[in-house]
């Protein structure tokens, strides 16, 4: 008699590496880091490439598309610009408009891109997650160099491996993890920056010093005035770090699909993420982080994990560095019967599965994972952040 069951099982082993590049002026004609990318996948293949840009790039740099189409016609012995780069909504709004996403895809499609084919899409990291989302389920994956251009997405969200939109109501519901073909931070592109979009890079940076590095964090407050004032080396040489830190932790660490419940890097995102809905965006991403960590400070402080004069220095460094730490949010229950705020605690949980788990610190560079979270002392905690700054 045959067995009632059978078992079969072959590992399958993928060597990935994911690359972070650092240059100055990407597109320029002497500049060989992307023809460097640009590899064919077979011998003497003529490579094709696709660009998305974002629009509010595409306003600072009204000759980034110009340069960009000089740069693929002084090489096209060797690559093929598959069109015009095209030009995508940025901001929040691209990943909350499904429309955005079909018209990637088709875009993609009209082009005949294929998995031999580029991706390369240049701004910030909300567009970048969009159009990383449009590359990874085109043809189930066409390779993507990202070219972040904020602060943000150059200090943490686009050298990551996450691509996605929001839907039901709730960030990046849908998406994808893929590990870039290369991620390239164009130092550049930081110069032309609104001061809110300079300013949103550095919470990411002290985020990732709170949790990881209390030397990096101890260097940002160093320089808490010179980065207040953006001055060139300081700022570029954090961001640089930050970069460098995410990198490293999603490399090494272990998990860089987030297969497990811990999610450290998201420490003050629990409530960063709900308070950019329950404000309808209106805070941006960096500034509603700014008061997630502020949130989770005082909640480790109130539940003692975290000493008060540290808590003290950590939210006097995030002001000092031009964040505010209170926004006015609707005050609304949920369909679970609880505030609005609160809910995000279980879409993080859900968003992960498993059990609950938030990253809080008890000293910079000192992290701990907790599995509950009182809704009184949260409570507790916005309300002081009101009364303080409010």
């Amino acid at each position: 008699m045959p067995p009632r069951s059978e078992t079969l099982s072959f590992p399958i082993t993928l060597q990935q590496e994911h690359r972070l590049i650092f240059t100055r002026d990407i597109f320029a004609g002497d500049n060989p880091v992307l023809e460097e990318l640009l590899t064919p996948r077979e011998p003497g293949e003529h490579v094709r490439a696709l660009v998305f840009q974002d629009a509010a790039l595409a306003e600072a740099f009204p000759g980034l598309a110009g340069k960009i189409v000089g740069w693929f016609e002084s090489r096209r012995d060797k690559f093929e610009l598959a069109g015009p780069p095209i030009t995508v909504r940025g901001g929040e709004g691209v990943k909350n408009d499904f429309r955005e996403l079909e018209a990637a895809w088709a875009a993609i499609n009209r082009a005949g891109m294929c998995r031999h084919s580029y991706i390369i899409a240049v701004g910030g990291g909300a567009m970048l997650d969009m159009s990383g989302f449009a590359a990874a389920t085109a043809h189930r994956g066409i390779p993507l160099i990202r070219v972040p251009t904020t602060s943000l997405s150059q200090g943490d969200g686009g050298v990551g491996v996450k691509n996605g939109i929001n839907h039901f109501g709730k960030k990046n519901w849908l998406g994808a993890f893929v590990i870039p073909h290369a991620v390239v931070n164009d130092a550049a592109f930081l110069e032309a920056l609104p001061l809110r979009d300079r300013r949103a890079g550095l919470i990411e940076a002290v985020k990732v010093a709170l949790i990881r590095d209390g030397s990096f964090f101890e260097f940002i407050a160093a320089r808490v005035e010179a980065l207040a004032r953006f001055e060139r080396e300081p700022f570029e040489a954090v961001i640089r770090e930050s970069a460098r830190q995410h990198l490293e932790h999603i490399a090494t660490a272990g998990d860089p699909f987030e297969r497990g419940s811990a999610r450290p890097l998201d420490f003050g995102h629990w409530a960063a993420h709900k308070l950019e809905q329950l404000t309808e965006f209106r805070v941006s991403h960096g500034e509603a982080v700014a008061i997630g960590i502020a949130m989770d400070v005082l909640y480790a402080r109130r539940t003692g994990l975290l000493p008060e004069p540290m808590a003290e220095r950590i939210l006097g460094l995030i002001q000092r560095l031009g964040f505010e730490l209170f926004a006015p949010v609707r005050e609304i229950r949920g369909p679970s019967g609880r505030q609005d705020m609160l809910d995000g605690l279980e879409e993080f949980r859900e968003h992960l599965g498993g059990r609950l788990s938030i990253p809080m610190i008890t000293a910079p560079g000192r992290r701990r994972e907790i599995h509950e979270i009182d809704g009184a002392v949260v409570k507790s905690a916005f309300e002081e952040l009101r009364n303080r700054y409010g």
